[in-house]
């Protein structure tokens, strides 16, 4: 091949290499274009969203300001350069390595040229790993750049003798969305649990004010516990207001996610006044009020929170309203269960006969208000006036017990969550889902969230007021929860729905679903009327089954009913003929009572 063949085909290929660079480069030329025509004006949106942050909080004590920079951040770095600032960084660049790299370089400037390039590298990776363990580019305010550099291993180990807590090192702290998040290697004499005793002494150290929470829990490994400083929360700039569209309960402080509780869970809600309970129970209450198989009823002696509702729950204000209406659903938890099919666990909900949410707003108003209420007066044979009192604590706690299965389940909320004042001994342990708000002391934050709330961390009585609550469900860490804020005029606008009522809506039902139970007697006396209620059906059967007439107070344990189920069975038995009621005050069937009078 001669030198003219030779040249021609370089100069071939050298056109096509530089077709394919022009054509190249307005490729991506036209791309990064395209990137910045579209994301130049989130960088304005993001820089004026700074500008109004700035000036609301001009010393960035709030979290409004930090978000506004890292949405301002994250906006720029999606900007790319144009192709022109691209290619001029690029040539510089290979200029500079080209100068560098000329073969007349001695060997020793290439020798230490490659230690200078080595070490940039270690450097840069060095930085960037600082960086990135200081929080993924989150810049600290003044407050967390104290605490951070308090935090530093060298400053913790010269400084944790003076405060006490000698035998502790920090490991190397990072600053997350939710704060500062530091792990604690400990020695024999320490334990997570005694670390968190010195708190004290932890936040002398730090110089950290008194407001800052801090969460002492137990490392991933042995031998080590993790300190959280609370200066940040990852629901912050998060709009918390419920819609339809939010129907969730609130947001995760630490995660960021949003948290539901569903229905089907016995809870028990609790906080100090002012917490915000009544407010963060309120997106709870929609859920268990909407659909076609839900039904709402409240159990309210303040007549505060239930009017808000009472377009779409039944409502009882009243303590006589409360036993009447425990007595209802006692009865439909009974007749449920009673023809619940065999292999089946729980009742399902339809629209005749749905999931059931009790409601009782302020317990311990209820148990006080509600307990030994004067029910009716009756005239003895011997002229003296009887006045029978009644409760709703055992119809209650029956529900508590047994409404699950007959998807009939019980909210419990409460101010004084302690036991026997706020909440029944008997209902407590049903409980399988606590959500806590600010509670003024530890033991009732123990009660709400188990016996080993502290030690794991459940610290509600540190929470701040309102709107901050603690779930506990069994699958939740102790993460501060944001609950969202539904408005009383949002829920006076929802569309109304007709209340449940076991007489008006479920009786009809019940009766088609479920065989009559007549009970045959062998004397026409005693057979005036069926007996269709499998509560009065069991009072019966205890009467009949004892070997002498049996005293009203006993029925309720020969029964397993409440007092109150008890009480009204009495009296529709008495009034059928079934029964009788001897001189002496007790009950027998109408047989036994005859031959007891001709005796």
């Amino acid at each position: 091949m001669s030198r003219e063949q030779v040249w021609r085909t370089h100069r071939q290929y050298m056109a096509t290499a530089a077709r394919w660079t022009a054509d190249h480069y307005r490729r991506e030329a036209e791309r990064r274009r395209a990137l910045r025509a579209d994301r130049k004006p989130l960088v304005r949106d993001a820089a004026r969203a700074l500008a109004t942050a700035r000036a609301i909080d001009p010393e960035g004590i709030t979290p409004i300001r930090h978000r506004a920079e890292r949405e301002l951040r994250a906006a720029k770095r999606r900007v790319p350069d144009p192709m022109w600032l691209f290619t001029t960084k690029t040539t510089t660049a290979l200029a500079a390595a080209g100068y560098i790299g000329v073969p007349l370089v001695p060997g020793r400037v290439w020798m230490w040229t490659a230690v200078a390039v080595a070490a940039a590298l270690t450097t840069a990776i060095v930085w960037a790993g600082l960086r990135n363990r200081e929080g993924d580019g989150l810049k600290p305010t003044a407050e967390e750049s104290a605490l951070l550099k308090r935090l530093q291993p060298q400053h913790w180990k010269e400084h944790a003798e003076q405060r006490g807590l000698a035998g502790t090192l920090t490991g190397r702290p990072a600053l997350t969305d939710a704060g500062i998040v530091c792990a604690v290697r400990l020695d024999g004499t320490w334990t997570a649990g005694k670390l968190r005793s010195a708190e004290d002494h932890i936040r002398a150290l730090l110089g950290a004010r008194t407001g800052l929470r801090m969460q002492i829990t137990a490392g991933k490994r042995g031998g080590w516990a993790e300190l959280t400083l609370r200066t940040r929360s990852a629901a912050d700039g998060d709009d918390l207001t419920w819609t339809p569209d939010r129907r969730s309960l609130g947001v995760d402080t630490v995660t960021g996610e949003q948290v539901s509780v569903p229905l089907g869970e016995r809870l028990l809600i609790a906080g100090r006044s002012g917490a915000g309970k009544s407010v963060a129970s309120r997106p709870l209450l929609f859920d268990a009020s909407e659909g076609a198989t839900n039904a709402l009823v409240i159990i309210d002696l303040k007549r505060v929170e239930g009017r808000l509702w009472d377009h779409r729950a039944r409502v009882a204000s009243t303590p006589h309203e409360v036993i009447d209406l425990i007595d209802e659903l006692e009865a439909e938890m009974l007749d449920r269960l009673s023809i619940l099919p065999k292999g089946q666990d729980t009742w399902p909900p339809t629209p005749d006969r749905p999931r059931i949410t009790i409601v009782v707003d302020e317990g311990a108003e209820v148990m006080t208000a509600a307990d030994k209420v004067p029910y009716e007066t009756k005239t003895t044979d011997e002229g003296k006036t009887r006045t029978i009192t009644r409760s709703a604590l055992p119809g209650l706690e029956s529900l508590a017990r047994m409404g699950r299965a007959a998807c009939i389940d019980l909210w419990w909320m409460t101010q004084k969550p302690t036991i026997n004042d706020g909440i029944p001994k008997q209902i407590a342990p049903q409980i399988g889902v606590s959500i806590c708000l600010a509670v003024r002391t530890p033991a009732e934050a123990r009660v709400v969230l188990g016996e080993d709330a502290q030690a794991k961390g459940w610290n509600a009585d540190e929470l701040p007021v309102p709107g901050v609550a603690l779930i506990r469900d069994g699958k939740r860490k102790p993460d501060p929860v944001k609950v969202r804020y539904m408005d009383k005029a949002v829920v006076i606008a929802l569309p109304a729905r007709t209340p449940w009522s076991r007489d008006t809506a479920t009786a009809p039902a019940a009766a088609a679903s479920a065989p009559t139970l007549t009970l045959v007697k062998a004397t026409a006396a005693t057979a005036t009327a069926p007996v269709a209620d499998s509560a009065t059906a069991r009072v019966l059967k205890a009467i009949e089954t004892a070997d002498a007439p049996v005293r009203q107070k006993d029925l309720a344990e020969l029964a397993g009913l409440s007092k109150g189920a008890v009480s009204k069975a009495v009296k529709h038995l008495t009034g059928t003929g079934h029964i009788t009621r001897t001189p002496d005050g007790t009950l027998a069937t109408a047989n036994r009572g005859d031959e007891s009078a001709a005796a």
